[in-house]
Parts: C-alpha cells; structure tokens; sequence
C-alpha cells in the first residue's frame, strides 16, 4: 500500500490557513505533519528532524519574518528533495521569476479553485510542476519584456556582430567585414555571450533569430 505524502502547511492568515488544511484533509493520499504561521518555524522543524521525510511544503508568500521566497530557498538549498508550491496573491513579474529560479515547484493564486489545488498538489508529487494560468501568462509577460530590455541595450555594432555570428562566420571573416582586428571581434563575441546569459554560439545564433536579425 503506497503511504500518504507528508505535507506541511505555512500560511499567516488563520482563516485561509484552516480552510486549506480542511481541504488537505479529505484527501486520504495526504497527511499534514505540520502547520505554520511563517517560514522561521518551517526551518526550525526541518533542521531538527532531518530525517523526517517529508514531501511537499504549500506556503504563501507573504508572512512576517521570513516570507515564501525565503522558505522555497531555504529548501531547495538544504532540502531539495521536498517539493514546494506556493499558493499567493502575490504575483508579479518579479516574485515569479524569482521564485522560478529558485526551482519552486508549483504557484497558484489563492482564488484558485479547489480542483487545481488538488490537481496541482498531485502532479507535483508525481514529480512534474504545475503553475497556474494566471502565473504562466505574468512569467511569459516578464520574458517578453526582458528580452525587449535586452534588444535595446545591444549597441548597433553589437546586434551587427551578433548577426554575422549568427550567419557561420567566421572571426576573421567578421573582422574583415566589418573592419576591425580579430582581437576586437572576439571581445564583442565573449561580451555577447555574458550579456545575452547565454553559453556558446549555437546560445547566440538561438538568441540572433529570437531578436530577428536573421531569418
């Protein structure tokens, strides 16, 4: 028989943090180890039951003390293992892609139903993520704007530069065209690649066509 997964709950509204738990409850597959008002005592408890297993921590964000984005690093830093899903009001541009690079697992609004809630809990578990439409439309408006941010700050011999990489070129051949020495070219490339966030060239010749200065 498969055990329940052991969830722990933080949330500083009383009324919310009841209601979520009577949600929890009925679900035979999971078991509230824990609830928690903010994140100090989430970290307390895991640092001195190490090896208690446990599953999956719902928090919201915000809580006085020590706050959601704080809690979702806390785990991924010490207890990557523990999936996290936050489920907050809270949600601009900024949290959200704070708390994607911080692996969190799952965000939902608080409005959201309860179905999602539980269907959100479930694929997580199974080791997948869930974000809510809400979440994803607010991410995706964040990359849109980053990416336009970005396009403005390369100079126009940037964008020529990166165009030409773009095109197989070589660095000589770049020079050549654009009438600067090798060594130039190459400052440009290595300044590319740390300005874009990107790896190597195949990340620059991706980042050339996402911009449109190629077909």
């Amino acid at each position: 028989m498969q055990r329940s997964a052991r969830i722990i709950v933080v949330d500083d509204h009383k009324m919310f943090l009841d209601g979520l738990t009577s949600i929890l409850e009925t679900q035979q597959n999971l078991d509230i180890v824990m609830t928690a008002k903010n994140g100090f005592n989430v970290e307390k408890y895991l640092k001195i039951n190490e090896s208690d297993t446990i599953d999956l921590v719902i928090m919201d964000l915000s809580m006085p003390e020590y706050d959601g984005i704080a809690l979702n690093k806390f785990i991924k830093t010490h207890r990557p293992r523990i999936k996290t899903l936050v489920v907050s009001m809270l949600h601009d541009v900024r949290t959200v892609q704070t708390l994607t690079q911080d692996k969190v697992d799952g965000f939902l609004p608080k409005n959201a139903p309860k179905e999602e809630l539980l269907k959100a809990i479930d694929e997580i578990l199974k080791g997948g993520n869930y974000f809510s439409q809400t979440i994803k439309e607010v991410y995706l408006k964040g990359m849109t704007a980053q990416e336009k941010e970005t396009e403005f700050s390369l100079s126009k011999r940037e964008k020529e530069v990166l165009r030409l990489i773009a095109m197989e070129r070589t660095t000589q051949e770049i020079a050549d065209e654009l009438f600067l020495s090798k060594h130039t070219i190459e400052s440009y490339r290595k300044n590319l690649i740390s300005k874009l966030g990107v790896r190597n060239l195949a990340g620059l010749t991706k980042y050339a066509i996402k911009l449109k200065l190629i077909d």
